[in-house]
């Protein structure tokens, strides 16, 4: 799995979050991603019934895709979505436990941070993939900074209020992919809508990775 994670962050380094997805519709949003050439979705678990909707992805586009969970916050949670068939474990905050149970369950922990401190405590707990959220509140240079002092082994990601428009200038900053939400999926958009979205994000990074 980590293989596949690590191919598609080569290819595009993007996970889709579809916060408030709801099951009988997740196949065909997830399939739009795939279309437009997205290829990691993270379903909050706030979402309607979510660990359904990830069986449902893991089961149809998992030998092709990274499917996981978003707002991941207790040891139980990783226990649902590991037997949900999920891949991904991605939470707004650093927990250790989290963490260690998620790699223990052979999923790759994603965890939020926000000071160099909690960057550091999630490394040290195992994480490779670490969060910056909300990234717009602490801006690219906060990346410039912390970036400097971390192990080049990480990889580090924007996930709140970054979308197409700001590509370029957090790829400049060191950040090695994004999270993006409501740019993509909002309840009641259709697979069509999120495939022209998500194909607008996908061209935007393109053109900045090629340049």
């Amino acid at each position: 799995m980590t293989e596949k994670l690590e191919n598609w962050f080569a290819q595009m380094p993007v996970v889709a979050i579809l916060r408030g997805v709801r099951p009988e519709e997740v196949l065909e949003i997830g399939e739009a991603l795939y279309r437009a050439g997205i290829g990691i979705i993270e379903v909050p678990l706030n979402s309607p019934d979510p660990l359904t909707s990830i069986q449902i992805l893991a089961q149809a586009m998992g030998d092709r895709c990274v499917i996981g969970a978003g707002t991941v916050l207790t040891e139980a949670d990783v226990v649902g979505v590991a037997a949900a068939g999920g891949d991904i474990i991605v939470s707004p905050n650093t927990n250790a436990v989290v963490i260690e149970r998620s790699l223990e369950a052979g999923l790759v922990p994603m965890p939020g941070w926000a000071t160099t401190t909690e960057a550091f405590a999630a490394y040290q707990a195992g994480a490779r993939y670490l969060k910056l959220f909300p990234a717009a509140t602490y801006g690219s240079g906060h990346i410039k900074g912390v970036r400097a002092v971390l192990p080049n082994d990480c990889k580090l990601l924007a996930v709140g209020g970054v979308g197409a428009d700001a590509t370029d200038e957090w790829l400049q900053a060191g950040i090695d992919g994004f999270g993006i939400g409501s740019e993509i999926y909002k309840p009641g958009y259709s697979a069509e809508q999120v495939y022209e979205s998500a194909a607008a994000i996908v061209a935007a990074i393109t053109a900045v990775k090629g340049s």
